[in-house]
């Protein structure tokens, strides 16, 4: 007898001798991937058994708000229990629904098969997840990186997210607030959010307002040097509770995004009751870090940072018959190649994050089938970052401080040689192929934002003549000016594409001089948020480094990396545990030998677009922007980079969305 066989007789035994209930065999059928005919026949084993008073509740307190439920994300594709069901049951009795039974009908007779297929959460077994950059927190507003953003959006949920259309979708929200339903004030100064009844955190708790105004207080207070998304709430005066079910947010001045606070994954909603003796200077110190609770489709049973998250399902999940996988498992580590032959090729995984593999190869590896490729041109921008302090200098402990220029970044004629020795033409061809293209913008996303007045030009000779006129020349085979030799340190993460990028660059670079030492970190200590860990990007304790950085909707947020207006909390230093945005710290000081007068212009744009309502004015302030950064070269655009994940032939349910966490809508997903 073959295993599944044995599986199958198991399911009968329990039928027969320990009472198993129709509920319980559907979720152990629907995991084994049995067919209709051979669920049917099992149910009707069953006879006319009555599930447990508890179960009937768990029916009722899904089905509660079918319109709430619709409000979530629907799943346009059948699962595979509809599908199942479609040549399965050939009975024509007609039985009510468990709301229609509370309206008066009959009390003994149960949901169809179909309904309660539909209605049954869990069934599909366990969902493999793999990010080759493996998450190393689980707090996301302590995060640095997207793994950790990623990974946290499994089990935590924001008032709603974006679809890759950039419609706004509710999630812990019953609906989206507008000028047409009275709940956004039409001057941009405030908006009120209503929020669902039926959640529960996984601890079970209920959700409610408080939990809304403690995420705001949270993130903003004045001693949580450590919180990496204070920006989001930057425009937010108060947060209000209402009622339990009811949020007004009130702004210090008219702003266009008023979604940002509360929406995507760097804005999750995160508990009270948990995190309370945990705000301020102690947020680091929190359980809820590595063991947190959440309001999401799964809920964290384990996790080893830099490694594994598993997940298991959220029975209390307030959408009806949602989510479909009984466990998730999120592993971690390797790299970009092996991620992608895992879903492409081999089918040992249902979904790979983030797949920087060499066009040829990722080519190659789709080719057969298993799993398909997924590449939608989204907002990510790779780019060759740029240090305006000295990563050899050490000032209180602290090196890239704020007090001490680069001899030579700081200065515009070198960086803008340094843009004329970066080949990007080749570095998209040769690398990225379809997926991405060599970029002349810091800002490509959303279209109506992206300059037409830049360009780009790869030229060694002339990268050599900038370089002579500003008093630059070769001494023992090194560039050299005033006593200092360009020795310079190039880091990103490890990654075959990184380091075939790094490469390029660095040929370009030693051909005027400029000795290059290349340095690749394990993405998981690079992206880390741990303010003791000194070759995290945030860090920057080299002269160049490179990584990819997203924009959103309204990119307000992707364009405070280069705010300096305050330049405590915006520039990461020791003080703020290198919780700040700006890397690169460029910023004008010329006390200090920042002279940058381009930068305060820069602040005074984004200031404006912080609340500008007007649509043609807010186009002219974001190309305005990331006009002075290209101009300034505070740092170079290398390739506009498509999202590219992969999927599993097996995987139904899944949107993708290039404004949003891949995990967005992973209450849909199921397995065919």
């Amino acid at each position: 007898m073959s295993k599944l066989e044995t599986q199958i007789e198991e399911i009968r035994d329990g039928i027969l001798n320990r009472g198993l209930n129709r509920r319980d065999v559907l979720r152990k059928s629907l995991a084994l991937g049995l067919s209709a005919p051979l669920i049917a026949g099992l149910l009707a084993a069953c006879g006319d058994d009555d599930d447990d008073d508890d179960d009937d509740d768990e029916d009722t307190d899904d089905s509660a708000d079918p319109t709430e439920a619709d409000s979530g994300g629907g799943d346009d594709e059948p699962t595979a229990t509809e599908e199942a069901d479609e040549g399965g049951d050939d009975e024509d009795e007609e039985e009510p629904t468990a709301t229609e039974a509370e309206d008066g009908g009959d009390d003994d007779e149960e949901p169809t098969e179909e309904e309660e297929m539909t209605d049954e959460k869990g069934g599909s077994g366990r969902l493999n997840l793999l990010n080759w950059q493996a998450a190393t927190i689980l707090n996301p507003h302590l995060a640095q990186g997207g793994k950790d953003f990623t990974a946290s959006s499994v089990y935590l949920l924001p008032l709603a997210d974006f679809d890759n259309d950039g419609n706004l979708v509710a999630k812990l929200a019953t609906e989206i607030p507008s000028l047409e339903n009275g709940l956004l004030a039409e001057d941009g100064t405030s908006v009120t959010w209503k929020l669902r009844e039926n959640v529960l955190w996984h601890d079970g708790t209920p959700f409610t307002a408080k939990d809304v105004v403690f995420t705001w207080e949270y993130v903003t207070h004045p001693d949580a040097a450590a919180v990496t998304t204070k920006s989001n709430f930057d425009a937010v005066e108060s947060v209000e509770a209402v009622d339990d079910y009811t949020v007004l947010i009130t702004f210090t001045q008219p702003t266009p995004a008023w979604f940002d606070p509360y929406t995507t994954t760097q804005s999750l909603v995160i508990p009270e009751h948990v995190l309370r003796d945990y705000m301020g200077g102690t947020v680091n110190d929190a359980p809820f870090n590595l063991a947190p609770v959440g309001t999401g489709p799964y809920k964290v049973v384990d996790f080893r940072p830099g490694d594994t998250v598993l997940y298991e399902i959220n029975m209390d999940y307030f959408e009806a018959g949602k989510p479909h996988f009984d466990e998730v498992e999120l592993k971690g580590g390797g790299d970009a190649t092996s991620a992608a032959r895992a879903v492409l090729q081999t089918g040992d995984v249902d979904y790979s994050l983030n797949l920087q593999v060499e066009a040829e190869i990722l080519v190659q590896l789709s080719e057969d089938g298993v799993g398909t490729l997924l590449t939608p041109e989204g907002p990510g921008l790779e780019r060759l970052m740029i240090n305006f302090t000295d990563p050899n200098v050490e000032v209180d402990g602290e090196r890239s401080s704020i007090s001490t220029p680069h001899p030579a970044l700081s200065t515009r004629e070198f960086r803008e040689a340094l843009s004329y020795l970066c080949d990007r033409d080749t570095i998209a061809t040769q690398l990225y192929g379809p997926t991405g293209n060599a970029a002349s913008n810091i800002l490509t996303q959303p279209p109506r934002f992206a300059s037409s007045n830049t360009s780009f030009e790869f030229d060694v000779d002339r990268a050599r003549e900038i370089l002579t006129e500003a008093g630059w020349e070769v001494q023992d085979g090194v560039l050299s000016k005033d006593g200092y030799s360009c020795n310079f340190i190039y880091q990103t993460s490890t990654n075959s594409v990184r380091q075939k990028n790094q490469e390029i660059v660095k040929q370009s670079l030693e051909e005027v001089g400029i000795r290059t030492e290349i340095k690749a970190i394990d993405a998981g200590v690079y992206f880390s948020s741990d303010p003791g860990n000194p070759d995290t990007y945030a860090h920057f304790y080299a002269d160049l480094e490179m990584f990819t950085n997203s924009g959103t909707v309204y990119p307000i947020r992707y364009m405070s990396f280069y705010k300096s207006n305050e330049p405590e909390s915006d520039i990461p230093q020791q003080s703020n545990e290198w919780g700040g945005r700006n890397i690169e710290r460029w910023h004008h000081n010329p006390d200090a030998g920042f002279d940058n007068p381009r930068a305060e212009e820069y602040n005074e744009l984004w200031l404006e677009a912080n609340e500008a309502i007007d649509p043609e004015r807010q186009n002219e302030l974001f190309i305005g922007m990331n006009d002075i950064l290209v101009e300034e070269f505070v740092e170079i655009p290398l390739v506009a980079r498509n999202s590219v994940n992969g999927v599993s032939n097996t995987i139904t349910g899944h949107e993708i969305s290039v404004w949003a966490s891949s995990f967005w809508d992973i209450e849909n997903w199921d397995r065919s």
